[in-house]
């Protein structure tokens, strides 16, 4: 990523520390494999923002590279100048998440020509900063030697909200089908998720089907992805070649309409609409999907397919969409999660095995439902997210879980969501995964 880069210092405070400061922050992005836009060290006194003139030198960089620019990052190697680091900001006007980062005394360093002081003026920048409506993220941890492994966590933490906050403004969610009258619990509001930036593109069931069955079999996407079909896992013994074709047949169609419309994240009606008519399961296709980079939600659950995205977005890997369905035992720390058979291969951690839906193929003939892919999710740490719209308040609601190795309980919070705001959190202070 490229990220905007503002040190400041105060006056009376030692500014070399500024220039040392510089020169870690570069060194380190640069082996984290990010690039920097900050005002040139001998523009401004030590290469720091200082003054108001500092501010509109900085804030005319960074309007230059706006278009570049994922997110800003506020180091103060002392205690800094409020006023220049907010005037910066505000003149520069690049609504991107910004990180606030102190650095740490050295107790054998606390003379007047090495006084850092530095989260006393963390809070004094992070107060301008609020009363000039600009939304930041605070590190874990107060302050923080910047030449360490704890400024690394640091910046790669800022970077997947970086990419989760400006890759939610302008996602484009695709909504194929109708929403399965029974499921009313995934009703939603195109309209607030558009305040948000998110665009919903819809697709008619009948124009799938008729791309469908109109499929020239002899393409190159088809002949790739009748491949992957057959390839995906084990194939048993419901397996047969019409049953395969058809599979890859949704996967070309579905893919080829995402890929026109730019779409980010799908919804899809998964049942059973498209078994009766059409003589498959969507879940092969969708996992297949999710693995390539665009997440599926079953059901038509728009606002799922929204938390699917965030959460690649914030992690890099391939979500899967359970449900969080029965207690195990009398372990009340314990849960049972699972789904029809959509999950992402990497999600499984297996070579699933391909056949039909048994849930479903107990009211739908089962040669009718072929294209589950079925097994067990890997383990390890996870966190559990879903998004919804309250249209009674008219805002973005989410709640999200988390649970780690050292701790096997559920760590939960209930929010707004804001996608301009960059605080994930559980209610215990821990960042989930």
């Amino acid at each position: 990523m490229k990220f905007a880069v503002i040190i400041s210092t105060r006056t009376f405070f030692p500014g070399a520390l500024a220039l040392d400061a510089r020169q870690i922050v570069l060194r380190r992005l640069q082996a984290l494999g990010h690039e920097a836009v900050l005002v040139g060290e001998n523009e401004t006194k030590y290469g720091a923002v200082c003054t108001y003139e500092d501010a509109k030198k900085c804030a005319a960089l960074f309007r230059a590279h706006r278009d570049e620019i994922a997110g800003v990052l506020i180091v103060l190697p002392n205690f800094g100048d409020e006023v220049g680091i907010s005037s910066a900001l505000k003149l520069a006007e690049l609504n991107v998440p910004v990180l606030l980062m102190a650095s740490d005394d050295e107790t054998d360093k606390m003379d007047l020509s090495h006084r850092r002081d530095a989260f006393c003026g963390k809070l004094s920048a992070g107060a301008n900063l609020t009363q000039n409506g600009i939304l930041f993220t605070p590190t874990k941890l107060h302050t923080l030697p910047l030449d360490s492994d704890l400024f690394d966590e640091e910046i790669g933490r800022f970077a997947a909200i970086c990419r989760v906050v400006n890759g939610m403004r302008r996602a484009r969610i695709g909504a194929i089908g109708a929403r399965p009258d029974a499921f009313r619990t995934v009703r939603y509001s195109e309209k607030l998720l558009q305040r948000s930036g998110i665009t919903t593109c819809v697709l008619d069931f009948s124009d799938l089907l008729g791309r469908m069955e109109n499929m020239d079999l002899q393409s190159d996407a088809f002949r790739r992805n009748l491949a992957d079909v057959k390839a995906w896992g084990r194939l048993g013994a419901e397996a047969t070649e019409e049953k395969l074709i058809r599979n890859a047949k949704l996967l070309t169609a579905t893919e080829s309409w995402l890929q026109e419309n730019e779409i980010d994240a799908f919804a899809f009606q998964c049942w059973d609409s498209l078994e009766y008519h059409f003589g498959c399961a969507a879940c092969l296709m969708m996992s297949i999907l999710s693995e390539r980079g665009i997440p599926a939600a079953c059901e038509m659950d728009v606002t799922g397919a929204v938390t699917m995205l965030a959460m690649r977005l914030a992690s890099g890997t391939a979500p899967g969409y359970l449900d969080w369905n029965n207690s195990f035992t009398a372990d009340r720390d314990k849960c049972v999660c699972l789904h029809c058979s959509n999950f992402p291969k990497s999600f499984l951690g297996v070579e699933p095995e391909i056949g039909s839906l048994d849930v479903l193929g107990t009211t739908i003939d089962r040669e009718l439902c072929f294209g589950a892919c079925k097994g067990q999710v890997a383990p390890g740490p996870f966190t559990y997210l879903k998004v919804t719209t309250d249209d009674g308040s008219g805002k973005i609601r989410f709640g999200i879980y988390a649970c780690s190795p050292e701790d096997s309980s559920f760590k939960a919070v209930f929010t707004n969501m804001q996608i301009t705001e960059c605080a994930w959190k559980a209610h215990d202070g821990q960042q989930p995964d």
